[in-house]
């Protein structure tokens, strides 16, 4: 399982004669096995932040230690090695290959680093899993949405990550998919104790999961228990608030 520590965090980017802070000042500790989202309007930095995590941004300045590795000190192999081992990614739009059926869009990563051993029979019992038993040699315009993401959802964790990141995974489905889908996350979080980082402008999404972090101008607007963050936001809501 992951643990993450953001440190003064930021990322920054010149446009013209302006700074733009993307990212500005985050300190955040995520624990190994939690189940986290993180929401905002957009240009809040939620993308942002999740691309840092993912470590396919380098930090402006600051610090991400993931399970003890400081990685801004990482050259970019060890970084893509890391990336390959103790993380997955969950996509709005699958990132499905159109001409590999699901259990070889599910094997894909597995050629990239190098850990195939049993990769077909991993392969499959993650489609099992996710309830696409019977959909395996299927191609990705074979299937639904929802079950395109399950598909997505198993080759995130095919390489055994201790991290998911998950980049707006209900966008592309209609509500009651995207129930199935957060609840099979969700599941897959307990039983593989996979941490699970959500960045999502659904509420419905973010307040299935246990911890809830708002983001506003780069910078951590609140963080707080879902239930809590319920509350909170149905106040404000009603006020049009929210976008």
């Amino acid at each position: 399982m992951a643990s993450i520590e953001l440190s003064d965090l930021t990322k920054h980017y010149k446009q013209a004669a302006t700074t733009v802070k993307a990212v500005d000042g985050l300190n955040l500790t995520i624990e190994a096995g939690e189940f986290v989202s993180i929401v905002g309007r957009s240009g809040s930095g939620k993308t942002t932040t999740l691309d840092l995590l993912g470590l396919l941004l380098r930090p402006t300045s600051g610090q991400i230690v993931l399970d003890g590795v400081d990685t801004g000190k990482l050259r970019d192999g060890a970084r893509a090695d890391l990336r390959g081992k103790k993380l997955g990614f969950v996509f709005q739009d699958f990132n499905l290959l159109p001409g590999l059926n699901a259990i070889q869009n599910v094997m894909l990563p597995l050629r990239y680093h190098k850990n195939g051993k049993d990769g077909k029979a991993r392969a499959a019992a993650l489609l099992d899993e996710v309830g696409l038993k019977d959909r395996m040699d299927h191609r990705p315009d074979q299937l639904s949405g929802g079950e395109q993401q399950r598909v997505a959802i198993a080759r995130a964790l095919i390489n055994r990550p201790s991290l998911v990141l998950g980049d707006e995974p209900t966008g592309e489905v209609d509500s009651e998919t995207s129930q199935q889908i957060v609840g099979l996350m969700r599941r897959m979080n307990r039983e593989h104790g996979v941490t699970f980082i959500l960045v999502t402008h659904d509420m419905d999404v973010a307040n299935q999961t246990d911890r809830v972090i708002r983001l506003k101008d780069g910078k951590v607007l609140s963080d707080m228990r879902a239930k809590t963050e319920q509350t909170f936001l149905t106040s404000i809501d009603l006020q049009g608030v929210i976008a």
